[in-house]
């Protein structure tokens, strides 16, 4: 699959931008573990045209994550296009339109899913934006406002005629939020429409190799965009991969290969960020690697309140030396959340 120039290859792995979780020390794990494209957490036209702080250090990219897209999201053509300009100038591979986000306070004043409510306005800005950026221009969106909307076909086509590189679609509507299954029936008749001539990437319940392998098979989309189930587990794209290669389902890592793992993305996080912020930022996944462990209360306190780095890394040793027979190697993961 190519979006414009970038060549991710055959049936390519791409990691879902989210917000508080796609930072730049997690792009790094999950690019380190196969995925083929990461995003940076969705970033807010007015913050970046107001050069407010929170919104200028999402900008920020580490090399090692390229090619990485830049993704940003507002209700005003104006602050869209010039937040795109200045997204532009951060030097990402490409830059990403959010009209997917389903939160009210987002949705509600007409940016991501909202902008589905005034599709000649999204086009627009749309238009707007390929028109004055040189990079390429992609879109992340759902399958409509609601039941009685759905929308997302009539959307691919008028986006691919005003210039759009790729396509994400997210299987659900903006009234499901995240509940219940992705439907992915819809995003299969857009990419299977002779009209469509630009990538298609499907997204939305993939937690396994065999369901990433059944969408390719079943829809034909060109890739399978991954987010929640990377929560705690940036493995999942060596699994998904593995399984697309050979048709095996890898064991989940054991204790001591999370601990490993962990251990390195604090290191690149503190790297990045500093002590503090490092920290602070790592809290939401560190416990996330250790799932399941049984008597863990305690131990969790320690890693989601210590601010000291080399308390930390003991923590983190102290787990594989008390939890390290414990099987955590199971080859099926637990089912995915729909409630989140």
């Amino acid at each position: 699959m190519k979006i414009a120039d970038i060549d991710l290859g055959e049936r390519p792995l791409l990691l879902a931008p989210m917000e508080d979780v796609t930072d730049p020390s997690f792009r790094y794990m999950c690019k380190r573990f196969g995925a083929d494209m990461v995003y940076t957490e969705f970033i807010s036209s007015d913050g970046l045209i107001r050069d407010a702080a929170k919104s200028l250090k999402k900008l920020e990219i580490d090399p090692a994550e390229r090619p990485v897209g830049i993704q940003i999201y507002g209700h005003l053509v104006e602050p869209m296009v010039e937040a795109a300009l200045r997204a532009e100038a951060a030097g990402p591979d490409l830059i990403d339109i959010n009209f997917g986000c389903p939160v009210k306070k987002i949705a509600g004043r007409g940016a991501g899913s909202g902008m589905m409510r005034d599709v000649p306005l999204m086009v627009e800005m749309t238009r707007r934006i390929v028109e004055a950026v040189k990079l390429p221009v992609t879109v992340k969106t759902r399958l409509g406002w609601d039941d009685e909307s759905k929308n997302i076909e009539e959307i691919a086509l008028r986006l691919q005629d005003v210039g759009i590189a790729a396509l994400t679609i997210h299987g659900r509507t903006r009234a499901q939020m995240y509940r219940g299954e992705a439907d992915w029936t819809l995003i299969g008749r857009v990419k299977n429409n002779p009209a469509i001539r630009i990538p298609i990437i499907g997204n939305g319940d993939i937690d396994s190799g065999p369901r990433a392998a059944a969408m390719f098979d079943r829809y034909g989309v060109d890739g399978v965009m991954i987010g929640r189930a990377t929560y705690g587990r940036p493995w999942i794209f060596r699994e998904v991969k593995h399984y697309l290669l050979t048709g095996e389902v890898l064991p989940q890592p054991s204790v001591a290969e999370r601990v490993a793992i962990a251990k390195e993305h604090l290191r690149k996080s503190l790297e990045i960020k500093g002590n503090h912020v490092g920290i602070l930022e790592m809290r939401r996944h560190l416990t996330n690697y250790f799932k399941g462990l049984p008597d863990f209360k305690s131990t969790r306190m320690k890693l989601v309140t210590s601010l000291d780095p080399g308390e930390l890394f003991a923590t983190l040793d102290l787990i594989g030396e008390r939890w390290g027979d414990c099987d955590l190697t199971a080859a099926v993961p637990p089912p995915l959340s729909h409630d989140i």
